[in-house]
Formats: structure tokens, C-alpha cells, sequence
């Protein structure tokens, strides 16, 4: 006789995993005071994090960046280069229906043009210009305080 499944497992089995696919950036100018880089607190309780999110059918990760940073922080940037992709796992709803997503976020290194960094969208609790060590603080995520690290290295090497 076949042993009956154990629940634990099959109803985490049975949760369908998706791929989805983001892109943000580190958008940074230079201030009186250093460099500053603009952050974007979402979600309550608020939380503090780079400015991303998720490609459009057609869209490169390229043209993403720019557009979710103009969009979250109010701002326009140039695109300069990659900085590095990032991987993650969470379990969310898509619809009514539990998923779990394998989640892909690209992130670039962007460069200050003009804007108003109060002229973020209504997703966006509060978009700031932050120095970049406070910056390095002030980040809710590991994994975004490593991409900002490596900002802050790309940033150092074009001043020279």
C-alpha cells in the first residue's frame, strides 16, 4: 500500500514557482556636501531601497532602469554601465493564487540629469537625495547595500 504524502511537502510542491524579472539603479550626483544617491521608501511599515521594477514584455532591463528611477524617484538619468544582477526567492500572491517567484533584479549605475525628486509616484512613500555613506546605512536589504558598495567603487573609479 503507498504511503500517503506528507502535507508539508506537497502543499510546498504544489505551490508554483514563476520567474520574474526587474530593474533598477543607483541613480547619483554631486552635491556640495559629496556624492548623493537617491533612495525611495515604500511599503509600511516604511523601509528604505534602491529605486526598481519589473520589465515590460519588450523592454530591455536597460530602458527599465531609466524609466523606474524617472518613475519612483522623479528624477532623469542617464544610463552609465551594469553594476550586477542580483537573484532572490519569496513567496507572493499572483492574483488569488500563492506563488512562489525566482526573482532576477538587474541593477545599473545612473547619472543625475534634472528633476525634482519630489515628483515620485503614488507607489513611493518618499523619494530623498542621500550622501552615500548614510545611504549604505539607511538600506533595508543585504543584498542592495552590496550593489550600493559596488556603486560607490564604479562612482570613485570615473573621478579619476
Amino acid at each position: 500500500m503507498p504511503e500517503e504524502p506528507n502535507k508539508a511537502t506537497s502543499s510546498k510542491a504544489s505551490i508554483p514557482t514563476l520567474e520574474q524579472v526587474s530593474s533598477g539603479g543607483v541613480v547619483f550626483r554631486l552635491a556640495a556636501s559629496g556624492i548623493e544617491v537617491a533612495l525611495i521608501s515604500v511599503g509600511k511599515p516604511a523601509r528604505w531601497q534602491l529605486p526598481k521594477g519589473l520589465v515590460d514584455t519588450g523592454e530591455t532591463p536597460e530602458v527599465t532602469a531609466v524609466r523606474e528611477v524617472r518613475e519612483e524617484t522623479g528624477v532623469t538619468a542617464s544610463l552609465l554601465e551594469k553594476i550586477e544582477t542580483i537573484e532572490y526567492w519569496y513567496v507572493g500572491s499572483k492574483g488569488a493564487e500563492r506563488v512562489r517567484f525566482h526573482k532576477f533584479v538587474h541593477f545599473f549605475l545612473l547619472s543625475y540629469e534634472s528633476g525634482d525628486i519630489g515628483q515620485h509616484d503614488w507607489e513611493v512613500n518618499e523619494a530623498r537625495w542621500v550622501d552615500l555613506l548614510a545611504a549604505k546605512e539607511l538600506l533595508a536589504f543585504k543584498t542592495e547595500r552590496s550593489v550600493l558598495e559596488k556603486a560607490s567603487e564604479m562612482i570613485a573609479a570615473r573621478k579619476t
